[in-house]
């Protein structure tokens, strides 16, 4: 140890952590005395008798939203072959669990319209972070446009991988329909991002002028995506997306807000570029139909300076539970339940708006802003007292605005209890 001190030139370890700020430094762990097996479970226990489910207490928060999944979904992700897999190098010995792989692909290259899908990045905001540098890859320019309104955590990630690669991002403000503004002139952009539906909820249909902006700025465009949206609306490939990503949140339980699954899929042409994992089918030795990997460009397998990411994983057993939802729903089955998502949300509006609410956009899919007539904040906390999680305040974009999420979960009968709820807590603080 000291002669690796006298090396890095420090007089001790302690110079090595002088970059953490002293305030969020601490001295030790607060941690109990050691106790019995019995003893800890019984405390876990009562630990996890302070927990809510959705039919505890109804919550209409956004992003992370309660969806119904079939039993048999849990079934398939429960099968040993598939819940203790890992990256399956020896192809002979993992045919099942790559042919599920591809089958993942496949679906979100028809969902998305797009020729070629990998295996999946961590979530939605490392995939845009990775869609920007993939942007930079292609093209060579440092500059990305991307709407003032999503998601701050997004945000962030996106700015921080951004930062490493010395490029910047710029925000677009949002017009008065709640959508990002196209009266966009900017030069040496490498790359347009653009959701639909956005942080709002509001359903994008301009796509000829999201086509003509892509062709004056001669940049990439990478959509943001609800792939449950895709099932009853038209794909990227429709206003010529080059990249698109999104939260494959199908078949995953909530979980405490993860784990999660990061889509991401491009044009064909842009494979070699693409981060993460492909895997494709072939013929083996027999001329029999096979799954191999096939595209891995990460730097565990190749010099780090050619490598596209240095994400070494993918969430193989979300992508099985995604598609294992899909195969179990199909297309049928997938468009009633996107148009039972909006049905209940409209429903909710609506509802909202007859107790003095104000509803800004009115094109949204299943996610929706509502202005109440008294503080937004007082009124979540009182609501939560009667037994319902309301939506997320979202003050930073919209004075006193409250994003709510509504699923096919949330029936007719309890969006009419919370409503009453809101009416309730609504008369409570005037």
């Amino acid at each position: 140890m000291e002669e690796m001190l006298k090396f890095l030139g420090l007089k001790s370890i302690d110079e090595l952590f002088d970059c953490i700020p002293e305030e969020i430094k601490i001295d030790g762990l607060n941690l109990h005395e050691p106790k019995e097996e019995m003893e800890v479970e019984m405390e876990i226990r009562n630990i996890l008798e302070k927990n809510k489910t959705f039919f505890d207490m109804p919550s209409f928060l956004p992003i992370i939203k309660p969806h119904y999944i079939p039993a048999v979904v849990e079934e398939i992700v429960s099968r040993s072959e598939f819940y203790t897999s890992y990256t399956p190098y020896q192809a002979e010995a993992s045919q099942g669990i790559l042919q599920a792989m591809f089958e993942y692909q496949s679906i979100i290259c028809e969902l998305t319209g797009m020729g070629v899908a990998n295996v999946s990045m961590y979530d939605s905001a490392t995939a845009l972070g990775e869609a920007i540098l993939m942007a930079n890859r292609i093209n060579g320019k440092k500059k990305v446009l991307i709407p003032k309104n999503i998601y701050w955590g997004k945000k962030s990630v996106a700015i921080n991988y951004a930062k490493g690669a010395e490029m910047e991002i710029k925000e677009i403000d949002y017009r008065e329909d709640g959508r990002m503004s196209l009266d966009i002139n900017e030069k040496d952009v490498s790359a347009i991002y653009v959701e639909n539906p956005n942080f709002f909820g509001v359903i994008e249909n301009r796509y000829n002028e999201i086509k003509k902006l892509k062709e004056e700025l001669d940049a990439l465009l990478i959509v943001g995506i609800d792939p449950l949206h895709l099932a009853i609306f038209n794909p990227p490939s429709y206003y010529d997306a080059d990249i698109v990503i999104g939260e494959g949140y199908l078949g995953i339980p909530l979980n405490f807000g993860g784990p999660l699954l990061g889509i991401f899929a491009s044009k064909k042409e842009y494979v070699r570029q693409m981060p993460g994992k492909i895997v494709g089918a072939t013929l083996d030795a027999n001329g029999k139909r096979a799954f191999c990997m096939t595209l891995q460009t990460r730097e565990q397998h190749i010099r780090r300076g050619k490598a596209t990411s240095n994400i070494c994983s993918n969430q193989a057993l979300c992508c099985i539970a995604f598609v294992a939802y899909v195969a179990v729903l199909g297309r049928n089955g997938l468009r009633k339940i996107a148009i039972e998502n909006m049905k209940n949300a409209r429903y909710m509006a609506k509802k909202l708006e007859k107790i003095g609410f104000k509803i800004p956009y009115k094109e949204f899919f299943n996610e929706f802003v509502a202005i109440p007539p008294v503080n937004a904040k007082e009124l979540n906390n009182k609501i939560l007292e009667k037994g319902i999680h309301g939506g997320l305040l979202i003050d930073e974009y919209i004075k006193n605005g409250i994003l709510f999420g509504v699923t096919e979960m949330h029936t007719k009968e309890i969006i009419d209890f919370a409503v009453d709820k809101f009416e309730e807590a609504m008369e409570e603080i005037k």
